[in-house]
């Protein structure tokens, strides 16, 4: 069996950096068990104060857009130049077998092998908008192992890739050309969230029809209203396999997070997203409680197969279920 650490062993390994402790730290934060749950919050509490120094990038794209290619060419190019990348990837999980291939690290072969760099793989889980319910405090704990830039890579499975956008300072999109209507290829509400837009694989062939699409964006973009951060949406093209264009998406990076720390904006927008994390964590906590709540259980138990035949409806038994609950919690 795998040694336990204690809170001050686990947080001396990852502010020393200790890969092995950090990817073991991360474990702890996505475990179901009571004990690990609370241990895992101890110690996103103790390493609070040594977080928020790097740069949080949220990467998603349409399904065979490359993301994981772009990451390791991205990643490498930032490694090259000096930075630590932490790369959190989220592969999805089977909705019938709970499983997942947490195959990332072998598509981003070179990176994987760098120092320094780390990536961790982590599956979806139940939860939806690209993202692990356990992601924020991976991030946190990379950012306190001294991570200068962390790439937070989605499951890329269309257009629930929202949840990132609420835990990172800039969110990429990559984008294909040639696949059909450019504009078809992803809905409007992504693109509104988008801090830039990268057509990728513009390489080849496909470098005519990279540079059309780049127009269609573009076009497409200037339609939308500035949001809060006042920022336009850059559009680029970049190919992973040329590596032309990556140092572009760097310093487009580079810009908005200097423009974004001069306003203002870039604490308001962490300090949202704080609250944002806040309000996820009462969700699941109180969700948990009340799903192991003994009374609710054997309500639920008695219920579930007339529910199940069509006897009772659904609405029905969530309020009774609702009602015993705080009925019995009143009476405690």
């Amino acid at each position: 069996m795998r040694k336990r650490f204690t809170l001050q062993e686990y947080k001396e390994g990852v502010l020393s950096g200790d890969r092995t402790k950090l990817s073991q730290a991360i474990t702890l934060a996505e475990s179901s068990l009571e004990t690990d749950l609370k241990l895992a919050s101890d110690l996103v509490q103790e390493i609070l104060p040594y977080t928020g120094k790097s740069i949080r990038i949220g990467i998603t794209g349409v399904p065979g857009v490359g993301k994981s290619t772009f990451i390791e060419a991205f990643g490498q190019l930032l490694v090259d130049s000096g930075k630590s990348v932490a790369v959190l990837a989220v592969d999805p999980s089977s909705q019938k077998s709970k499983g997942s291939i947490l195959g990332d690290k072998t598509r981003m072969e070179k990176l994987a092998g760098d120092k320094r760099a780390f990536i961790r793989p982590s599956p979806t889980g139940t939860t939806l908008g690209g993202v692990s319910s356990k992601t924020r405090e991976a991030m946190l704990l990379c950012e306190a192992a001294g991570f200068d830039v962390i790439l937070i890579e989605t499951v890329g499975v269309g257009q629930s890739e929202t949840a990132v956008k609420s835990m990172v300072d800039f969110f990429l999109l990559l984008m294909l050309a040639g696949a059909g209507d450019e504009l078809q290829g992803i809905k409007k509400g992504i693109m509104e969230m988008a801090d830039g837009v990268v057509i990728h694989k513009a390489d080849g062939e496909n470098l005519c029809s990279a540079k059309k699409a780049k127009s269609s964006y573009e076009n497409a973009l200037h339609l939308f209203p500035l949001g809060e951060n006042n920022w336009s949406t850059p559009v680029m093209t970049a190919s992973s396999l040329t590596k032309e264009g990556l140092s572009d998406i760097w310093e487009m990076i580079q810009k908005y997070a200097n423009q974004m720390q001069l306003s203002g904006f870039w604490e308001s927008n962490r300090a949202s997203q704080r609250l944002n994390w806040l309000d996820e964590n009462l969700q699941f906590l109180l969700g948990k409680f009340f799903m192991e709540h003994e009374q609710v259980q054997e309500l639920l138990r008695q219920n579930r197969s007339r529910v199940e035949n069509g006897k009772l409806s659904p609405l029905s038994l969530a309020r009774d279920l609702i009602t015993t609950f705080f009925q019995f919690n009143d009476r405690r």
